[in-house]
């Protein structure tokens, strides 16, 4: 008999048994199906060295005691492909009533099979002159039956779910099935060829390697969990119904005391250690400066966030030496979400919306947050739904010159519309929009509807001089929108005369010189600019002198307060006159009664927009406006 090659297949086990162990490990469901699998390969490989030591001495030990440990071996096989089963299930089925349903009626064929395997006769060829050994007759058989049909839904279940089933565990999972599968053929038809231990140990390595290394959920640098253990784990939680509760660690602010590379490594270290030994706390790096925080219990989420606050008032490393003055970010309660990856959306929500948090370094997310955060995220789909679908539409609002008489121009709106027809309010998805950075491509697409329209309606036959288009902060300050907006306009063949962009305040306090270098390139083009909203905000008459703006638009409050704040009738007087002094004219928005209009005729405003004259319609009820009031 020759049995190294079982002997091979123990060693390599042993190896990869010890490395497993030995490592830092998450606790999934198939970290654990797996190392159930290679325990009972183990074994099984042990189990046939033992039988074939037990045939070689058969005339030294009870002939029953020789055929209770063949048997025992043929239902080690049996139980290996079991776990193989099992190991691909726990991948599958999520849900752990369908999971044990499916466990308990694929169990009930393994009790079978092992009855069978021990109430069957079984033959044993002991050939010690030949050294050649094993066994045969309707034990054998059964168990090679009963681990056929296991390996038959192995692999239907492989193909069968593979849209559920990781690409990578698939295929691996399907190579050891045919390994395995061909050695026990071979091994049927050839007793004397003794090698299904070894093709399952072979099979074992090549999960090991390609899905259940622990070293695949560490992160390098620090040694916690990635953020792909992290996204597994909160999978887990969520299929077995457990609550948890997230801690989020933003390491943005660091200090030094005049340290060394070394020194400030040993103190990073010294912090991962510390939070990584919180009781209850397991840590996994997020991507780029935070450090997420898990805990399964909120009294234990509770306890950790009071223990690291306390000790992150001190510095680290030798000396106390280097200061880290985190943002931390509380979900005490994951019930809040709807599904576990929501969790990162929220987190990166909060970074980017809470005043909260940039103010006090903490925020406690609680459900209006979460309400909000999947509002946000309805409303980017909504967007990016509308510009694939082409349903953005312009209104254009008239705007009348108090001196010609007429409507000489009129604002370009956007307005966009859901699955269902209905208008998305502004408001609503404009600062998304911008937050989101999907307002690039949604100004290129209003721009070239607003060109394509003053193409097609040769708006100058009605008077119409020009159409103001809006321009977000973001807008304004990417570099190539000069050059896409020119292009776009030589596109539909329009003059630049007729496009008049308006930026805001808060454009104008961005990247000061990419918006200037964009407002001249434009301007020599022959296009020219409006600072709108002008009231609000931190409102200054240095942002007229300082941007190459032709007209200043007084934002509605504005307007209103002249009405109802006897104090600011002397202020408005004064920027009207200073304005008029910069050779610049004036557009006075919000206007909605004929004594609204009046006062500003006689305040010397050169334009008037509002709901007096009429507000934000269609482009064919503009035209028909137009038409009506101007011709």
């Amino acid at each position: 008999m020759n049995i190294q090659v079982q002997c091979c297949g123990i060693v390599l086990l042993l190896v990869f048994l010890y490395f497993y162990l030995q490592q830092k490990r998450l606790h999934l469901n198939t970290g654990t199906a797996f190392l159930r699998t290679l325990i009972v390969a183990l074994v099984s490989i042990t189990l046939d060295v033992l039988s074939i030591v037990a045939i070689c001495n058969m005339d030294k030990l009870p002939l029953v005691f020789v055929k209770l440990v063949c048997k025992t071996y043929l239902i080690s096989v049996m139980l290996l492909v079991f776990c193989a089963m099992y190991y691909v299930c726990t991948d599958i089925y999520t849900k752990r009533v369908k999971y044990r349903q499916v466990i308990y009626c694929n169990g009930m064929i393994g009790l079978v099979g092992i009855v069978l395997v021990y109430a069957l006769p079984i033959s044993i060829y002991c050939d010690m002159p030949g050294r050649e050994v094993y066994t045969y007759g309707p034990s054998v058989f059964a168990a090679y039956v009963a681990a056929l049909v296991y390996l038959v839904i192995d692999i239907f279940l492989l193909i069968s779910k593979r849209s559920v089933i990781l690409r990578s565990r698939r295929i691996s999972m399907l190579f050891w099935m045919v390994i395995w599968g061909g050695a026990a053929l071979i091994q049927f038809l050839d007793n004397k060829l003794l090698i299904i231990g070894y093709a399952s140990a072979i099979g074992i390595m090549v999960l090991y390697i390609k899905l259940e290394n622990p070293e695949v959920n560490l992160d390098r640098q620090t040694g916690m969990f990635n953020q792909t253990a992290l996204t597994r784990y909160l999978r887990q939680l969520s299929n077995k119904g457990v609550r948890f509760s997230v801690v989020s660690l933003v390491l943005e602010h660091s200090f030094y005391k005049n340290i060394s590379q070394e020194s400030e490594t040993a103190a990073e270290m010294e912090m991962i250690d510390f939070i990584s030994k919180v009781p209850g706390t397991m840590a996994f790096k997020n991507a780029g400066d935070e450090i997420l925080l898990l805990y399964e219990k909120e009294e234990e989420a509770e306890r950790g966030l009071r223990i690291l606050r306390k000790r992150f008032e001190n510095g680290w490393g030798k000396g106390q030496a280097v200061f880290q003055h985190p943002l931390w970010i509380y979900l005490p309660d994951s019930t809040v979400l709807k599904e576990e990856k929501d969790v990162f959306h929220l987190i990166k929500h909060a970074r980017q919306n809470s005043k909260e948090l940039i103010d006090n370094g903490f925020l406690r997310i609680d459900e209006k947050l979460a309400q909000e955060m999947y509002h946000t995220r309805a409303m980017e789909q909504t967007i990016f739904s509308a510009m694939e679908q082409n349903r953005i539409t312009v209104y254009y609002q008239p705007i009348y010159s108090t001196k010609e008489k007429r409507f000489t121009s009129a604002e370009a709106l956007v307005r966009i519309t859901d699955e269902n027809g209905a208008v998305v309010p502004p408001y609503d998805f404009v600062w998304v929009a911008e937050k989101n950075g999907m307002m690039l491509r949604l100004g290129e697409i209003i721009f070239e509807k607003i060109c394509q329209f003053i193409k097609e309606s040769n708006l100058e036959q009605y008077g119409i001089h020009y159409i103001e288009a809006n321009l977000s902060a973001i807008q304004c300050a990417y570099e190539p929108l000069a050059d896409t907006y020119i292009a776009i306009m030589e596109k539909y063949g329009i003059s630049p005369q007729f496009i008049n962009l308006e930026i805001t305040e808060t454009a104008a306090l961005g990247t000061k010189k990419v918006v200037l270098d964009n407002m001249n390139k434009l301007i020599d083009y022959g296009s020219s600019f409006s600072l709108d909203d002008f009231g609000t905000g931190q409102s200054n008459l240095n942002y007229i002198v300082d941007m190459p703006v032709s007209i200043v638009k007084f934002d509605r409050s504005m307007t209103n307060s002249y009405f109802e704040n006897g104090k600011a009738k002397y202020i408005m007087d004064a920027v009207i006159h200073m304005i008029h002094g910069m050779r610049l004219e004036i557009v006075s928005e919000g206007i909605e009664t004929k004594e609204q209009y009046d006062i500003m005729e006689n305040l010397g405003i050169n334009y008037i927009q509002g709901y007096y004259f009429s507000r934000p319609v269609p482009e064919q009820e503009f035209l028909k406006f137009i038409r009506e009031h101007n011709v």
